[in-house]
């Protein structure tokens, strides 16, 4: 969603004194600030966790969205296009991308949704309406914790985009309103249902690479061009935000799959996060070079390394490495690397179908690599197998937007558990603010809070699902 510069730059500001804060207090002790990221505040009395908790069945789920710039604008069609759903309600600070939206909707033979937008609680007035079963949030990263924390508080389910918070504080305080108000929120994580992602978790919980040892993920995208837009990012919000803080800003997309084939939270847990950066030179050569002297971006001094590398370790001795990446010239990559003590999985290393290698024991061997379409063949996720042409179809990304949108809305009509809830939305998301505490302490390791406060270790269902768990749905 757009937001004025003065309301976008206010809280810019304000969420810079936040993270200084906590860089402060782990500079001054480092022992102490270590564990301080590890502490869970307590439950208040009556509030309950939220792993296992099914979504109540809904004949059909009435979707409102909150943010309707480049990524919400698309993602509304793909909403409307999921059966069993339709969308009731569009907001946008910019009144015009509401219409926009609406207009958008109609053509395509949808209801009118009603439109809201020209103020910053356009989406608290959407909020007030009885039609509405689950909101979508994609606004700017600085906005997703208060708006999707007042969807929860209006008795909603919340998807929201990445981050879902970008504050430890905002995890723990998401977490807990979740459990109070006994409705999920969840990361729009689409990478996670990405068609080779979900192949790879299969291949990995079927043993194919043995006991896993280590992964590694990334967001490698080269946004130059876009970052220095003066229209595809509504008052350059996302590029102010490599002037206010060094960090790993968007980690999620290489983290999560890597996450979810180790079963993080589900029998091992995120530990220990140690995080370092490369000098910030990307975006200033950039501009020396393409950008005129009189754009507003020359008063602008960037300070997020261009490379910032997660070494995330878990309970289980397991290491991921998370990158992140933006501002160098390279081809996309989120790297999708997974590896155990029987063989690896590499993406983003070759041509089409699937762009993937493969070396497993004892099937392969001479050390040379082997094209991963046979496995992704075999170890297809069903998803993928049943709406993997409508994905095609009405879905960005791939596909996987649309995979995610249609499973979320298929499991509320079921009245399924989530596939991601709020404690692996808060644990994948918490790299970004430990990210930072970690560079302020020269690299140093802090510790990743367990949100789910002890009960990581059961074993229990998640992406890797299964067609029978899912009642037929009309």
């Amino acid at each position: 969603m757009s937001e004025t510069p003065a309301v976008s730059r206010r809280l810019l500001l304000g969420g810079a004194v936040a993270t200084g804060a906590l860089a402060a207090g782990m500079t001054a002790s480092a022992p102490a600030a270590s564990a301080a990221t590890a502490q869970a505040p307590r439950r208040r009395p009556g509030q309950k966790s939220m792993i296992g908790v099914p979504f109540e069945v809904h004949r059909t789920v009435r979707v409102g969205v909150i943010g309707l710039g480049n990524r919400g604008g698309g993602m509304v069609m793909g909403w409307a296009a999921v059966p069993g759903c339709t969308v009731t309600a569009v907001c946008d600070i910019r009144a015009d991308r509401a219409r926009s939206a609406a207009d958008r909707l109609v053509s395509k033979g949808e209801p009118r949704p009603a439109e809201y937008g020209g103020s910053t609680d356009s989406y608290a007035r959407m909020l007030r309406r009885d039609d509405i079963d689950l909101v979508y949030v994609a606004t700017p990263w600085e906005f997703h914790h208060e708006h999707g924390r007042a969807a929860l508080l209006s008795g909603r389910h919340a998807v929201v985009e990445l981050p879902v918070a970008t504050e430890l504080r905002q995890l723990w305080d998401l977490v807990d309103t979740s459990e109070r108000t006994r409705r999920h929120l969840l990361l729009a994580e689409n990478c996670s249902y990405g068609r080779n992602e979900l192949a790879m978790l299969r291949m990995a919980h079927a043993g194919l690479f043995g006991d896993i040892t280590n992964g590694h993920g990334g967001y490698l995208h080269d946004l130059r061009e876009l970052l220095f837009s003066d229209t595809y990012y509504t008052d350059s919000w996302r590029r102010l935000w490599h002037t206010r803080s060094t960090a790993s800003l968007y980690p999620m997309h290489g983290l999560a799959p890597i996450a979810a084939a180790m079963d993080i939270n589900r029998g091992d847990r995120l530990t220990t996060l140690s995080a370092t950066a490369t000098a910030p030179k990307g975006l200033a050569d950039y501009r020396e070079r393409f950008i005129p002297r009189d754009h507003p971006s020359w008063k602008e001094t960037y300070i997020n390394g261009d490379l910032v590398t997660c070494l995330i370790e878990t309970e289980k001795g397991r290491v991921i490495r998370a990158e992140h990446e933006v501002s160098s010239p390279r081809p996309y990559s989120r790297i999708n690397s997974l590896a155990g003590s029987r063989g690896i999985v590499e993406d983003y290393t070759g041509p089409a179908p699937t762009g993937a290698r493969v070396y497993l024991e004892p099937d392969h061997g001479g050390h040379i690599w082997r094209d991963f379409a046979d496995y992704r063949k075999e170890f297809d996720h069903w998803l993928w197998r049943k709406v993997g042409d409508d994905a095609a179809n009405n879905g960005g990304h791939g596909g996987m937007d649309y995979v995610l949108q249609w499973r979320t809305v298929q499991l509320m009509r079921a009245g399924l558990v989530p596939d991601i809830d709020v404690y692996d939305s808060a644990a994948w998301c918490a790299a970004v603010p430990l990210s930072a505490a970690s560079l302020a302490r020269n690299g140093r390791p802090v510790e990743i809070p367990d949100f789910t406060r002890g009960a990581w270790a059961g074993k229990r269902p998640g992406l890797d699902s299964s067609p029978t768990d899912m009642p037929p749905v009309g």
